[in-house]
């Protein structure tokens, strides 16, 4: 039996996902006509004999109750779970707080993966190298450019061996071009091994406790010296590299991080892609009597879209929008109840739920190119060319243009804005 365990976080954790995560969490964010989480929940759905998925976080109980029960009846042969963390205890440390309900039934393999990540999720690739090596875990690693190597958790593997030989996280220097992708399998026994990595982490609390002390410098403990958080990455993914106890998959298809409210576009086209390619029956067919669809389009079968209308590519329309006649969408998110009326044009954009767009007016974002566009919204607290983002009820009136700009919620905008944070 083997089972998963996806980090969701909490409220405070995605700060950069705002104006849209104050609405809905990360998480439940939908891209690909899904929230972000259940692309993960469906690719572990495959896996063979994995049995239950738990969901680890500081959100309030009854934020991923509905989204379970739903979850439960679409995937009725695992079991759903949300532990909720007392406190922040660290990317590892709720892992093992919880360690008594994860090893119950005895699992043979635990994954483990973070919920911000849009990726192609070869997993069950991943778990044949994991017992094929036999090590106590298996990072799943991407190529990424030289140059932005330095963002992520960086892994030194051995071609032949699939060895992962050293981690760093976030290196000032280069030291390879692997990435962490946020996607592990452990073998059971991880747990020892995080029980050695707490005991290690308290000794060292206590020698700075007692350093200070002796310094006259005690003062109360901030976030960053909680001897109840464990690091993933710096408390176990990096002794484990030294002590050859992990191994490294690379993956080969698609990756990205959805980490800003900007990274919802290209997460979003790269699912629609994937389920065009795999020939899905959820994305939009062409049709005489609908409108022009181009590439991958999903349109919720609530909404109403007018047959004059241009949709796509990559466009993902939700329950219960209304597109008016000549309305051009494209590489855009158009979230539940928007009105959009004629001749209006959404392009590189994600429009918040209960917006309204008026006759012929226009938002308008920069197309995606590199991590840099989505990961960078704002310098220097000015708005740079990227995605155009509306929040919850903003209405653009009629002929108003909104270029490159993030509006908060419940604005009305009566003149054209171009690169502006709207608060």
């Amino acid at each position: 039996m083997n089972k998963a365990v996806i980090l969701v976080g909490g409220p405070s954790r995605a700060t950069r996902f705002r104006p849209l995560s104050m609405h809905l969490p990360q998480p439940l964010f939908p891209v690909g006509g899904q929230p972000v989480i259940w692309h993960q929940i469906k690719a572990l759905s495959a896996v063979k004999d994995l049995k239950e998925i738990i969901l680890i976080g500081f959100f309030e109980d009854f934020v991923f109750r509905p989204f379970l029960n739903k979850c439960q009846e679409e995937f009725p042969e695992i079991t759903f779970k949300y532990l909720r963390e007392y406190s922040r205890l660290g990317t590892a440390g709720g892992f093992f707080h919880f360690r008594d309900q994860i090893l119950r039934g005895s699992p043979k393999n635990i994954f483990m993966l973070y919920t911000d990540i849009c990726c192609s999720f070869p997993l069950s690739d991943l778990l044949a190298q994991h017992e094929r090596h036999g090590r106590l875990g298996t990072i799943m690693v991407t190529k990424v450019d030289r140059a932005s190597a330095h963002k992520y958790g960086c892994v030194v593997v051995d071609h032949e061996t699939k060895l992962a030989e050293h981690y760093v996280e976030k290196p000032e220097t280069y030291v390879s071009d692997l990435a962490s992708t946020g996607v592990f399998v452990f073998d059971q026994d991880i747990f020892r091994f995080l029980s050695q990595a707490m005991e290690k982490r308290a000794d060292e609390f206590e020698h700075e406790r007692a350093k200070e002390n002796a310094y006259g410098r005690a003062e109360d403990d901030d976030e960053g010296q909680d001897i109840n958080k464990l690091r993933l990455e710096q408390d176990v993914l990096r002794p484990m590299a030294a002590d050859k106890k992990l191994s490294a998959f690379l993956c080969t298809g698609f990756w990205r991080q959805v980490k800003s409210a900007a990274s919802a576009v290209p997460a979003n086209a790269l699912y629609l892609q994937k389920a065009l390619k795999e020939g899905d029956s959820f994305l939009e067919k062409p049709s005489e009597s609908g409108p022009e669809i181009t590439g991958a389009v999903y349109i919720h079968p609530s909404a109403q879209v007018h047959p004059t209308a241009r949709i796509g590519p990559n466009v993902s329309i939700h329950g219960r929008v209304v597109v008016g006649p000549g309305v051009r969408i494209n590489d855009s998110i158009v979230l539940d109840n928007v009105h959009i009326k004629e001749n209006a044009a959404i392009l590189h954009a994600i429009v918040g739920w209960d917006s309204r767009i008026g006759k012929w007016g226009r938002v308008e974002g920069s197309p995606v190119s590199s991590t840099d566009d989505i990961d960078e919204l704002t310098h220097a607290g000015v708005k740079v060319n990227s995605i155009c983002i509306l929040g919850e009820d903003v209405h653009v009136k009629d002929e108003v243009f909104i270029r490159n700009s993030i509006v908060l919620p419940h604005k009305d905008l009566g003149g054209n804005k171009h690169n502006e944070i709207i608060m």
